[in-house]
């Protein structure tokens, strides 16, 4: 996981993620679906931005919204499946 948290920490920073659509192809683009699941990946990514919160120099209105969606793309992962997500953001 901390290659992970490495490749995580350097793209958030240069891409900006804003949209749960960004999180999944985020995702797909890191050709990873096989060894880490998509919860996983966002329940990783969830704790990498609730650590930034404790840097006073991040911009927390971003870490906050970064959240929010991965809080939102969690919950809609246990109600309509991994695979459906991937397939509805993915495109």
């Amino acid at each position: 996981m901390y290659i992970l948290n490495q490749i995580l920490e350097i793209d958030t920073k240069s891409v900006g993620i804003k949209t749960v659509t960004d999180y999944v192809r985020f995702y797909i683009n890191l050709e990873m679906q096989n060894k880490v699941s998509l919860l996983s990946f966002i329940n990783n990514e969830k704790i990498v931005l609730k650590h930034k919160l404790e840097n006073k120099r991040s911009d927390k209105d971003s870490m906050f919204n970064g959240i929010r969606i991965l809080e939102e793309l969690g919950e809609e992962i246990k109600s309509d499946g991994e695979l459906a997500v991937l397939e509805k953001y993915g495109k």
